[in-house]
């Protein structure tokens, strides 16, 4: 049974209270995170699209707070375990991803990770953040080793559930 993130409308009393989208993973979105936190991706394997799915994957158990930091750490285990150096790893685009994929889980429910990225193409141009960030401020030093804001245009973030009027 696919694993489900609850949202649409609910009804409490004669009120209707807007929750996050729906989003499901699939068997095998699961399979893939299980194979990458288990280092049987191969560094190959490993592109931009399969960086967003992960980010999708964990967004779909979690929030934007439990998402980042599993991120970083099956990335920073990924890099060890096949011996690339550590300074790959890149603070701010983690993060700028998993909220730029939070951002598009909110417009619309997904019954899995093939499904999600089917309506939001645009996510796999590993370009985007460049809309958001200068060059420079992006892959400054200081940007690879903590989280810093965009300078360009901030990344949409949800500022949690919306109250539609009452709809009784």
């Amino acid at each position: 049974m696919p694993e489900v993130r609850h949202g649409g409308l609910r009804r409490r009393s004669n009120r209707a209270v807007l929750t996050t989208m729906e989003h499901r993973i699939s068997k095998e979105d699961r399979d893939f995170r299980s194979a990458f936190e288990n280092c049987i991706v191969s560094p190959s394997q490993f592109n931009h699209e399969a960086h967003v799915r992960l980010a999708y994957v964990y967004l779909v158990e979690g929030d934007v707070e439990s998402a980042v930091p599993r991120m970083r750490e099956s990335l920073l285990n990924f890099l060890e375990h096949h011996r690339i150096p550590r300074a790959k790893f890149h603070e701010t685009i983690t993060r700028a991803w998993v909220l730029a994929v939070r951002h598009f889980m909110n417009r619309s429910p997904s019954t899995c990770f093939a499904d999600f990225i089917a309506q939001n193409k645009e996510l796999l141009d590993s370009k985007i953040m460049l809309t958001h960030y200068s060059a420079s401020v992006l892959f400054s030093p200081d940007a690879r080793a903590s989280f810093v804001e965009p300078d360009l245009d901030p990344i949409p973030q949800q500022r949690g559930p919306r109250v539609p009027r009452d709809v009784s």
